[in-house]
């Protein structure tokens, strides 16, 4: 049920038919989006299965067509002048050194168009089992740019779709996270990545936290520093990392204010350092705070900035602007550090074989506090590793009640490690059920795992019993929170269910749930992009949309999560030309310029599209931070 979205997608436009006078249109013909004429086409792509897919590919200085559904091209094509033909876009089209970017129908180099018959006798399979169909050669004088393939599908040498091919970074939906019990509820941190990647699952616990920078102010000492490290009662944990994003406020000379973020981020990891023996490792990045700065002129007498560049604006507030700007700047000096810590362990030192035999030896003597203290540290030493299995398989915890906390934390560690092994899990909680059938926790696990799986399909149960079973643990002192966290989660699959049913109704009712309850809990990024992905499916883009964009104009939001949102939302030419948008995407360039910009690569080169250039509210940005010719 993992609802995954495919590696390319494809967008279908209709424009204003501006046609270069030199550009061979090889007599096709271009009609009005409400013309008849391309009844036929309209429909078959209306009706076209999400799983039909197809792309350009190239192979020297060739392109082929393929697509993974005979069916549907056969349907498509059946006239003698049905066809595509193919434009080839050069990047330069999009060159900043062009003030602007023409408006033309045609965006590159039309190549001849390949009709029906040519399609049927020229398709031809894969090894990769889709089928592909040789279209054209790239023009000569195009060989060594940096390119794309539109494709124009063509009824009746009528236009009647034209597709620009793009790559999305792949994010796969799940469940609100809902966690196991161990001596409380425990969460996997579960790092919000694209699903191509190796997939990053850990126990460590992750902390975020904003520093504020006094003007003019380099160093941090312990005691500016203690107050924040109490706070978050670290006294309890070794940090194991920081990584710090140190901000300036926008005034003065760029490179000094880069130089002075550097200063006070390096003092704030050496205050921290104090408090802990272990070395703390590190990384940090320091900018300028354009995205807070934007953020906060809007409603105020300085709000005529938002529409000028950032050579522009720092040129307009020098000076006397400056000084009498300084509530609104000094609120931009900061620093967002993120600490990953682990929590500090009586037998830390002890080898993993050691604390097992520890543990059973204190097991045989009834030493339940010290057999708590060594299972903790046994599963220290088992975070974040997939084969915990094997080692909890050697700890032997005896069948009978007086064990049972161990023999749930057991239970819920193997869980947490591993989900291949839920319906293992499964059984050893129903087992302990048997012999404690009220215990609190016991209750809770079963209904967090029952969910889960029900949610792959790896189980059938009605979804009636499993909302009983879940309102029912108020009656266990279950705090509302995880409760609610849970009904939400089953509405998911409800939802899920429905859709697949074709009951868009009921499956509507389900995502209203969804959306007017989710807000009853903390929601980590993890549990932000997958509701996202629900609503992005089965509810409306513009729930997603709701839901990231305050999260997406704040400087400490998780940089996969923040590249997500403008998956959703690169493509609306409305939403893009918002001023706040521009803040997102410079918050987008703060975190990870290179990964912005590379965002208007061509596929080949690792991009969505350089097509998005288009949009010249996205040029503007793109040309101000990603070229030669930026500040």
């Amino acid at each position: 049920m993992m609802n995954l979205k495919y590696p390319f997608l494809t967008l279908c436009a209709y424009f204003l038919f501006n046609i270069s006078p030199a550009q061979n249109t090889y007599d096709i013909d271009f009609p009005s989006a409400k013309s008849l004429k391309c009844r036929k086409f309209t429909k078959l792509f209306a009706q076209k299965p999400e799983e039909v897919k197809f792309s350009i590919k190239r192979a020297g200085k060739k392109l082929y067509f393929e697509i993974n559904d005979s069916r549907w091209f056969n349907e498509l094509f059946e006239n003698p002048y049905d066809g595509l033909a193919i434009d080839v876009v050069s990047k330069n089209r999009y060159d900043c050194a062009v003030n602007e970017v023409s408006n033309d129908q045609i965006r590159g180099t039309l190549l001849a168009p390949v009709y029906f018959y040519a399609l049927k006798n020229g398709l031809r399979a894969t090894n990769n089992g889709r089928l592909q169909l040789y279209v054209g050669d790239v023009p000569e004088n195009l060989l060594y740019d940096e390119l794309e393939y539109n494709v124009l599908f063509l009824s009746n040498k009528n236009m009647c779709r034209y597709y620009v091919i793009y790559n999305l970074e792949n994010y796969g939906m799940d469940l609100l996270d809902m966690g196991m019990y161990l001596d409380e509820v425990s969460y996997n941190t579960k790092k919000v990545r694209p699903v191509d990647d190796t997939e990053y699952i850990t126990t460590e616990e992750t902390l975020k936290f904003i520093i504020p920078f006094k003007k003019n102010k380099a160093t941090y000492s312990q005691a500016d520093i203690k107050p924040v490290y109490d706070s978050l009662k670290l006294v309890k944990y070794n940090i194991k990392n920081i990584d710090i994003k140190a901000y300036s406020s926008i005034e003065g000379i760029s490179s000094r204010n880069i130089e002075l973020q550097n200063l006070r981020a390096n003092s704030v990891i050496k205050a921290l350092q104090s408090f802990q023996i272990d070395e703390i490792k590190y990384t940090v990045s320091s900018s300028e705070n354009w995205v807070e700065f934007f953020s906060d002129i809007k409603d105020t007498k300085y709000a005529y900035l938002g529409n000028l560049s950032k050579s522009e604006v720092r040129n307009a507030i020098a000076g006397q602007t400056s000084k009498d700007m300084e509530p609104i700047l000094k609120n931009h000096r900061k620093a967002v550090l993120e600490l990953t810590i682990e929590k500090k362990t009586k037998y830390a030192t002890e080898s993993e074989d050691k604390l097992v035999a520890d543990f059973n030896a204190a097991i045989k003597k009834d030493d339940l506090v010290n057999a708590n203290d060594l299972q903790n540290s046994i599963f220290e030493k088992l975070r974040g590793r997939s084969n915990a299995s094997v080692t909890l398989d050697n700890m032997t915890v005896p069948y009978n009640k007086k064990y049972i906390d161990l023999l749930i934390k057991n239970t819920g560690f193997r869980y947490l490690s591993d989900f291949s092994e839920a319906m293992i899990v499964l059984d050893q909680l129903e087992q302990l059920e048997k012999l404690d059938p009220e215990n609190p926790k016991i209750k809770y696990d079963l209904a967090a795992v029952r969910l889960k799986l029900l949610y792959y399909n790896a189980i059938r149960m009605d979804e009636r019993d499993l909302q009983n079973e879940i309102t029912n643990l108020k009656d266990y002192n279950i705090e509302k929170s995880l409760i609610d966290r849970m009904l939400v989660n089953l509405q998911i699959v409800i939802a899920e269910k429905l859709m697949n049913f074709r009951d868009f109704s009921n499956k509507d009712k389900a995502v209203d749930y969804v959306w007017k309850n989710y807000k009853d809990f903390n929601l980590s990024n993890y549990d932000y992009l997958s509701l996202a992905e629900f609503f992005s499916n089965l509810g409306t883009r513009d729930m997603a949309v709701d839901l990231l964009e305050d999260k997406a104009k704040s400087i400490d939001i998780d940089e996969n999560l923040l590249f997500y949102y403008l998956n959703l939302t690169l493509f609306d030419k409305d939403l893009t030309s918002e001023e706040s948008f521009r803040s997102i995407m410079l918050n987008a360039i703060n975190i990870n310029k290179d990964r912005f910009c590379k965002l208007f690569k061509s596929e080949d080169e690792g991009g969505v599209t350089f097509q998005l250039l288009e949009n010249p509210f996205l040029r503007k940005t793109y040309c101000e931070s990603c070229t030669d010719q930026n500040e």
